[in-house]
């Protein structure tokens, strides 16, 4: 059952719920009306801005009906109703999180053990079916990474890939690079030795958060794809060790590119971001365009060297890896901000080609939000 109650200075709202009380500031209740004059019925954005709100908002009086919330404002005489569904939702009178490196919900740190279930969909299917790719969408937000299968093998078939969630982010390697490689090479630029997991793109701000790589040949021996997520290898090191959690997420680091004419790309970032609450948001581990450290303080930089050294180790342990093999026309589509990828060595004869670009997970969190959401508006009609 609900109850709305006032403080006697009009200034906080109480919400009686089944789990509790919730506390809402008058100012905060205004600020988020729903009403016609407050926000636009097409689109939900704001008609007015907080100036053209009285400084002195108050809440003179709060009725319950149904789910609906009534509320009246003064000085304005405006009453406002709100669904209750949507404050509980929206409610902030929680505690804050205890621990830096909190996950929001959703999101599932992995580690091997995810091997036999690695969050894979059909090409064909995802492609032509909403309900298949808002699925699959859902796995590569939940894990970072996610793998199709059955694409065509053709050139720039990615972009088909890309075409699913979002748009190509062109940088200064194009909309698309190849990733060539030959066992026997006759130029070491196409050496099949393996790469140690990274992320891409350090020295970009903002860097490419979403990275697809698509498979067009494979015959050589080995080569395997490897994933590893950056969000747990954080959390383990975090829970080994504080003090290398801290620094590395306390300081900078600095990234850097300049290996082509016109280009001279720098980034300072930590190598493992945290919003201001301590929500683990974002990692970056490539020691390949790792600049000069220069932001750590002199008494700290040993430790700071001693924590990236074992936030690499933990990254390196096979048992934080999950690997599986591309053959032509699959591809996987890897959130760069989290996961890191790697390529095991090849070995034997034949070649291997594959084609790589660039988007961004706002486009892939759009489809995915607005395909739940259209679900939910469909189950309520």
């Amino acid at each position: 059952m609900l109850d709305a109650t006032l403080d006697p200075t009009g200034q906080i709202l109480t919400l009686t719920t089944p789990d509790g009380p919730l506390r809402f500031h008058a100012i905060w209740l205004r600020d988020n009306a729903w009403d016609d004059d407050t926000r636009a019925p097409g689109n939900g954005q704001r008609l007015v801005a907080l100036r053209d709100i009285p400084s002195d908002t108050a809440i003179s009086d709060a009725t319950i009906a149904g789910n609906a919330v009534n509320v009246t404002f003064t000085p304005e005489g405006k009453t406002v109703t709100y669904d209750a569904g949507w404050l509980v939702a929206n409610a902030y009178d929680r505690p804050a999180p205890a621990d830096k490196g909190w996950l929001r919900a959703g999101t599932e740190p992995w580690d091997a053990s995810l091997m036999g279930d690695v969050p894979v969909g059909d090409f064909t299917t995802v492609s032509q079916d909403a309900t298949a790719r808002r699925d699959w969408l859902a796995l590569v937000n939940r894990y970072g990474f996610g793998k199709l299968e059955g694409g065509p093998v053709e050139d720039g078939a990615l972009f088909k890939v890309v075409d699913l969630f979002g748009y190509v982010r062109e940088t200064n390697y194009g909309r698309k690079f190849e990733v060539r490689t030959e066992v026997n090479p006759t130029n070491l630029a196409f050496t099949g030795l393996g790469l140690q997991a990274h992320t891409d793109n350090p020295y970009r701000d903002p860097v490419p958060s979403v990275q697809v790589l698509y498979c067009l040949e494979s015959s050589a021996a080995g080569g395997e794809n490897m994933v590893v997520d950056g969000f747990a290898c954080a959390r383990r090191l975090r829970d080994e060790n504080p003090d290398y959690f801290r620094v590395l997420s306390t300081y900078c680091a600095r990234f850097e590119y300049a290996g082509e004419d016109g280009v001279c790309l720098q980034s300072r970032r930590p190598m493992i971001e945290l919003a201001p609450d301590g929500e683990l948001i974002g990692v970056r581990f490539n020691n390949r365009s790792l600049g000069a450290v220069t932001d750590v303080p002199f008494d700290e930089m040993d430790a700071y060297y001693a924590a990236y050294r074992r936030f690499g180790e933990i990254i390196d342990d096979p048992a934080m890896e999950v690997t599986f093999r591309l053959d032509p026309g699959e591809s996987f589509v890897v959130d760069n901000t989290r996961v890191l990828h790697a390529r095991k060595a090849y070995s034997g004869t034949g070649t291997r080609w594959l084609q790589g670009c660039y988007s961004d997970k706002d486009g892939l969190r759009s489809t995915y939000a607005a395909m739940c959401r259209a679900q939910t508006q469909e189950a309520a009609e």
